[in-house]
């Protein structure tokens, strides 16, 4: 790899890197893992079969918390339910769903973190 590629490319990993919007209040901004395209047999997935189970998702990576999730004591007595860099389970379809530059991401509720889960692989909505 070149120079001139190293830097566009560090470069625009900034550029996107700054694009990811800051969650206000006690919303939780989270990345939604990459859906596998084959199944375990090694058969391929059909796109809208993908695209049904990138939107049904019940596991997402925390990425950023608002600046009052979790803030509420008397709701959130035991403290924060999860913290950036988790993988949490939430209810299928829940948040506000965007992208950016391909990737989705979602704004979720601080109460709609349902567990943490150490390791995600293996896990989708029944």
């Amino acid at each position: 790899m070149t120079e001139t590629t190293e830097v566009k490319t560090e470069e625009t990993l900034e550029q996107k890197a700054t694009q990811l919007p800051e969650p206000k209040g006690f919303k939780i901004l989270c990345a939604v893992p990459e859906i596998e395209g084959k199944y375990d047999s090694g058969i391929l997935k059909a796109d809208t079969t993908v695209n049904i189970e990138a939107n049904s998702t019940v596991v997402l990576f925390v990425i950023k918390l608002g600046d009052t999730a979790y803030a509420d004591k008397e709701r959130f007595s035991t403290g924060p339910w999860c913290k950036e860099g988790d993988f949490v389970l939430t209810r299928a379809y829940s948040g506000t769903r965007l992208k950016i530059h391909g990737r989705e991401f979602r704004l979720i509720n601080d109460d709609t973190v349902e567990a943490v889960v150490q390791d995600p692989r293996g896990i989708a909505r029944a």
